[in-house]
């Protein structure tokens, strides 16, 4: 294994081991386990390994391999070798589609020599193409944890309950529609999880597994589930939810050790008594009370439909042929008709964040939502059906409109959208029909005006600007064709401002499609206003120019001398037989193409600032955001109170939809397990109107106990540059198109928080805390550390009944992971730091600790208070201010 380990290690200065072999980072052994998922071409490192230096590889207990591999057929031949093998992972899930969804790998079958693994424990097969289970696995003694999820398995082999020694075994996501008998000779089964399958029917021998603790049956199409579970003694969470149950045995409720029974989003209307008083029972989604429809009942009538409520775990759900409502936790809701899905059919939904590949804007579009996606792609509805979904409110002036976009498999098409502000609510809700599934986003466009062409012509306005008409004349066309006209203002303020010349102004741009290719047969006619401040009576002809640009506004030719130019008070009118972009201009500039282009380019730019402050009460946290340029100076003012940092960077213009890159430098660094996290770098997609911040926690790898850190954080397009100059903090300015802006930081010298204990609180940066007041008492930080060390794993509960929010307690959580002492004093002082000027907060605190269930806490602190109050007293008599009344009620009492 030493002799592995060097292998491993070597490395030339050309990149290659001293054998000719590719060099292999050391980090892919350790010990002997061998990690090549991590690579591309990790089965061909495999088989160069196996080649040169067999005797060391066939060591090795533990193997990882990606099934995206293309040499992993060649591969396999290999793996009967590793006689000491233990743990074997060949998953696929590594590359992606073009639309960003997983790849299965290209496993579908193994050789039958693998059986021959006799030390195999963990076995992991997840992410493939598997249509049956190979039947070599059936013959691995050892074998106790086996992976099948995400295949196409449609049953599994007779003589499954073979490996006598499995404990857990997972097939969730695959087409299994029923069980072997023998499945219930899995006595030592622990674990089973058949989720998101098929399933019709269980098998009464499902019940003889007597120390299975968890069973997830989840997302089939089971109506029942047999009498022969209750015998499942050990069972602690059985999950039921998503099917299609009518009824469930009563006996469920004398298993001894359940804490959660899932019955969600089924079919029952009625459900034993002794189950529905159990407090880990959950039933929402269910017909609870209704009674079964009568043959004769209106089937149209939408309020019998049975209503599944999605939460945030949850990625699926069955839709039958009665149809349902569907409501996911996102806000998005479905309404699938009766009779929408001639049988029962699956759908896999996910909603993803804001990606190029996957989000196709156009021309001055602006994205208002995430993207949902919806699977199976391209299945076929037998009626519409309909899909709500919320959206950002667009801060778009009227010529823009509010539509759903899909995908078809080959085209994206906007959809007929209506939409609905919510009543006492900035939430704005876009619904649609359909009658396929794939991808879908809300977006703000232009208004579009469309209508059919016969063959006897017909006339288009824009609603836009009434000014802006089509005219189609008698024999324009054969057949009947779809136009479509889109119309964008430009104001004369705009036009000077990016042309820097006060004498151009342009009319309204013009955008005409169609659905042919072919050209018209006669001319259209187009009226256009003449730009502001020019009429027929001052109108210079000479200064007048008619641009067309292509479909993409790239180029931009001047046609004033092809067409026919005819003038009237008001408008301009001329005559085309092709249509795309069309802008009318008044300039004394003789060649306007460049012009025109940089005017356009600029209407579709979206100017940003990137900002990096600090909070101030704890310098180690600094917040990033992207804000639009007019936002710049309202959110530093708003922020100005809790933040400190650098002026705004300079100005970047950004399109639409483009990602950009937040990285540190100069010795701090990022915790590379944030998801938002790239590289080490912090990764962002720009959308005008989606909240586009982040607020992370920054270390350094230098002591920062005796000085303190300068860094900078610096914003690229792409990928980061392999040098950065040292002056780059100071300012850069160059045809660089990867550099964006940076930003100089500063993390203050670390101290200790309090002298009298700098152990524990080693790390945190709250300052000195005094809770009430002296009348009431108060809460010192002594006495919040005493409170802290006995408040323990319920710090939670806890720290929501305090009224902290959920965010807050993630990211406490987040960054304390591991330590569960540190977690608790950053929720107990991140309160206290909260509210410490609120008088009442030492009561809120007592209340929270009751409503947790700590009532020794809330006396704790009880006592501590009663404590300061005698205290308080005694000072008072002390020095003679005791009220008057309070001396006469103390001689009454003594009396």
């Amino acid at each position: 294994m030493q002799k592995m380990a060097e292998l491993l290690g070597l490395r030339d200065e050309c990149g290659e081991g001293t054998s000719g072999a590719p060099a292999l980072a050391g980090s892919c052994l350790a010990d002997n386990r061998l990690n090549l998922d991590v690579y591309p071409d990790g089965c061909r490192r495999f088989l160069q390994l196996f080649k040169e230096q067999q005797g060391e590889v066939v060591q090795v207990e533990f193997l990882r391999l990606s099934s995206n591999d293309c040499l992993l057929d060649t591969t396999l031949g290999s793996l009967p070798h590793l006689k000491h093998l233990k743990s074997l992972v060949l998953k696929g899930g590594h590359a992606r589609d073009e639309f960003g969804s997983c790849q299965h790998g290209s496993l579908t079958s193994l050789p039958p020599d693998f059986g021959n693994l006799s030390c195999l424990t963990h076995l992991d097969l997840s992410f493939n193409r598997l249509s049956t289970l190979p039947s070599c696995i059936l013959h691995l003694p050892s074998l106790s944890v086996l992976l099948v999820s995400h295949n196409s398995l449609v049953t599994l082999p007779e003589d499954f309950g073979r490996l006598s020694k499995l404990t857990f075994f997972s097939a969730m996501k695959n087409q299994l529609k029923d069980l072997p008998q023998s499945i219930g000779e899995l006595s030592m089964l622990q674990d089973l999880d058949l989720s998101e399958n098929a399933l019709e029917l269980l098998p009464e021998e499902v019940g003889n597994l007597h120390n299975c603790t968890e069973l997830d049956l989840s997302g089939n199409r089971l109506l029942s589930i047999p009498d022969s579970l209750a015998n499942l003694k050990s069972l602690r969470r059985l999950h039921l939810h998503s099917n299609l149950l009518v009824t469930v045995p009563a006996s469920l409720a004398s298993l001894p050790n359940l804490s959660r029974l899932d019955l969600q989003n089924n079919c029952l209307r009625a459900i034993p008594a002794e189950i529905q008083t159990l407090p880990f029972v959950h039933i929402r989604g269910n017909p609870l009370g209704e009674t079964e429809p009568s043959p004769q009942a209106d089937k149209s009538s939408t309020r019998r439909l049975k209503r599944l409520f999605l939460a945030s775990g949850e990625g699926s759900f069955t839709v039958t042929s009665e149809g349902c409502r569907v409501v996911l936790a996102c806000g998005i809701h479905f309404y699938f008709p009766p009779g929408a899905a001639s049988d029962p059919l699956r759908i896999h939904f996910r909603s993803l964040p804001p990606d190029p590949q996957w989000v196709k804007l156009r021309h001055h579009d602006v994205l208002l939502s995430r993207v949902l996606e919806l699977q199976p792609h391209g299945v076929q509805f037998q009626q519409e059906v309909q899909i709500w979904m919320p959206y950002i409110s667009p801060q778009t002036p009227h010529q823009h409109e509010v539509v759903v976009r899909t995908f078809s498999g080959q085209s994206w098409s906007d959809l007929k959208t209506r939409v609905k502000r919510k009543r006492k609510s900035k939430k704005c809700v876009a619904h649609c029909c359909v009658l396929h599934f794939s991808w879908f986003l809300v977006v703000s466009r232009l208004v579009q005006n469309e209508c059919k062409v016969p063959a006897e012509g017909t006339l288009l306005f824009s609603s836009v600007d009434p000014n802006i008409k089509v005219i189609f004349p008698p024999g324009v066309t054969k057949e009947p064709r779809s136009v479509k006209l889109q119309v964008l203002p430009v104001s004369a303020e705009e036009i000077q401002e990016i042309t820097a010349n006060a004498g151009c102004r342009a009319s309204p741009l013009l955008y005409l499609s169609q659905d042919s290719t072919v050209d018209f047969l006669k001319p259209v006619r187009i009226q256009l206003p003449l730009p502001p401040g020019v009429t027929g009576l001052n109108l210079d002809q000479s200064r007048l120019h008619i641009l067309h640009g292509d479909l993409e506004g790239q180029t931009w030719n001047d046609i004033t001398s092809e067409v026919m130019l005819e003038f009237t008070h008001l408008y301009a009118v001329f005559e085309v037989t092709h249509f795309s972009w069309y802008w009318l201009w008044y300039t004394t500039k003789t060649y306007i193409g460049g012009i025109a282009k940089k005017v356009y380019e600029r209407l579709r730019l979206y100017q940003v600032n990137f900002i990096a402050l600090q909070r101030k009460k704890d310098p180690e946290q600094v917040l990033l955001q992207c804000v639009p340029k007019h936002k710049v100076d309202p959110v530093l003012k708003k922020l100005q109170d809790r933040y400190r940092g650098p002026e705004p960077s300079d100005m970047v213009e950004m399109f639409e939809g483009e990602q950009f890159f937040a990285a540190f430098e100069r010795g701090i660094s990022i915790d590379m397990d944030r998801p938002d996290c790239v590289d080490g770098r912090l990764s962002f997609i720009f959308y005008s109107h989606l909240k586009n911040m982040k607020e992370i926690y920054v270390t350094s790898p230098v002591d920062r106990k005796g000085q303190a850190v300068k860094g900078q954080v610096s914003f690229y397009r792409g990928a980061v540059p392999d040098s950065i100059p040292e002056d780059a903090s100071r300012r850069r300015k160059g045809p660089d198109s990867l550099w964006l802006a940076t930003l100089p930081i500063k993390l203050p010298q670390l101290k200790p928080r309090w002298d009298e204990n700098p152990g524990p609180l080693y790390g945190f940066s709250f300052p000195p805390l005094n809770l009430g007041n002296a009348e009431t008492g108060y809460l010192t930080q002594a006495n919040l550390l005493s409170i802290a060390g006995r408040v323990g794993a319920d710090w939670q509960s806890i720290g929501l009944n305090l009224g902290l929010t959920y965010q807050q307690i993630e990211r406490i959580g987040y960054n304390n992971r591991e330590d569960l002492n540190k977690q608790i004093l950053d929720m107990l002082f991140s309160w206290a730091q909260q509210n410490s000027k609120d008088p009442g907060c030492v009561s809120k605190l007592i209340t929270a600790m009751k409503e947790s269930g700590r009532q020794d806490i809330a006396e704790e602190v009880e006592a501590i208070i009663e404590l300061g109050r005698q205290k308080y007293s005694e000072s008072i008599r002390r020095v003679g201010l005791e009220q008057e009344s309070s001396t006469e009620d103390s001689a009454i009492a003594m009396v």
